[in-house]
């Protein structure tokens, strides 16, 4: 018998509009070697519900048996092939950083990474970051959460995908310790200015920068995709919010 919770679940998350596209996880010969290799190394398997980027609402972590220790933690919410969340992991031995990522090639490229710069204080787990940080992310557990240049969905019909709603956004408030941290970047502007109505409107966050956008976090590299958005005359906003009692 299926139980009553489980069985919502499974039909949420068949209904739902997510914030991603459904892409082929087709991947080339090198980033297949590198998955094969390194997957049991670094990607956390969890129970699904019907694809592979669901998570059963009865799936847990035990992240201090995954990490091997029990350490600050970090979440970060898409970083593709690690362009950015690598020399960031490098920069933070002391962290856990735990990372939400949808597409298999993505991070099979992101596992040939890690383990060609010995970096091994990450966990990638396949997952859509909804239900990654609904199930799998325990109440006021993460120190910093980083969501940086999430798809903007600028044509106005497809608004409806766009992640940070002010349900993820009370969502990801819980999740955050007293005082945890929630780091955002963006180069679209109105998609800038919904995310500061929706974080500030939020009673759990504070914006540690309320009078105006937080002044870009030195402790983010700029990436290729980031240059683009700067090179085509793009603004790149950053938000910085802190988690309240």
């Amino acid at each position: 018998m299926i139980e009553p919770a489980v069985e919502r679940a499974e039909l949420q998350a068949r209904r739902d509009v997510v914030s991603f596209v459904r892409r082929s996880n087709r991947m080339r010969p090198n980033q297949r070697r590198a998955w094969e290799a390194y997957r049991d190394r670094f990607v956390l398997q969890v129970p699904r519900l019907d694809s592979s980027t669901s998570v059963h609402p009865t799936a847990s972590l035990d992240l201090v048996q995954s990490f091997g220790r029990d350490a600050e933690l970090i979440v970060e919410i898409g970083p593709g092939a690690g362009e950015s969340l690598i020399p960031m992991a490098q920069a933070r031995p002391h962290a856990n950083l735990l990372a939400f990522e949808v597409y298999q090639p993505a991070i099979a490229r992101l596992l040939a990474q890690l383990a060609r710069n010995c970096t091994d204080n990450v966990r990638i787990v396949e997952a859509d970051a909804v239900a990654a940080m609904e199930y799998l992310v325990p109440a006021r557990s993460v120190d910093e959460l980083w969501l940086f240049f999430p798809d903007p969905w600028h044509k106005a019909r497809h608004h409806k995908r766009r992640l940070l709603t002010p349900e993820f956004a009370a969502l990801s408030a819980s999740r955050l310790k007293p005082g945890g941290r929630w780091r955002i970047a963006t180069d679209w502007a109105d998609y800038a200015e919904r995310m500061r109505v929706v974080l500030d409107s939020d009673p759990c966050l504070d914006n540690l920068h309320p009078n105006g956008w937080a002044p870009r976090w030195d402790g983010r590299p700029i990436t290729h995709f980031e240059q683009r958005g700067l090179d085509a005359g793009r603004q790149i906003f950053d938000l910085a919010y802190r988690r309240v009692s």
